[in-house]
């Protein structure tokens, strides 16, 4: 079974938390008998190995970690793929794929277009 593991920051506002769980929300209904999961790269929760093991429990044998970040970073570049090697460890048999920051997909001056 495959997981989709949205990844964010995370924030000290309560605000952002419920703006990542209706998205996954969202997510869910056009993405059926895929575990869909969000965690948090640090402040709130869950965290990443938290979401992973989530994913895992709930039968994920392929997670997608999907990058809810703009830009590469330090956190896209070297946090992220970190915690996700550390997991890939943890979870042998399990296959990880880390999709590339959201600024770097092709629609996304449609979408910057569209807001203006």
């Amino acid at each position: 079974m495959k997981a989709i593991l949205l990844i964010s920051h995370g924030s000290h506002s309560p605000k952002t938390k419920k703006e990542v769980a209706l998205l996954i929300e969202k997510m869910k209904a056009g993405l059926k008998g895929q575990i869909v999961k969000y965690a948090f790269l640090e402040i709130e929760q869950p965290s990443i190995p938290d979401g992973i093991d989530q994913c895992v429990r709930e039968g994920a044998k392929e997670i997608l970690v999907l990058l809810n970040f703009l830009n590469s970073g330090k956190h896209v570049d070297e946090d992220i793929p970190r915690i996700v090697k550390e997991a890939a460890a943890k979870h042998a048999g399990v296959r990880f794929q880390i999709s590339s920051p959201v600024g770097q997909h092709p629609n996304i001056v449609g979408l910057f277009l569209d807001m203006i």
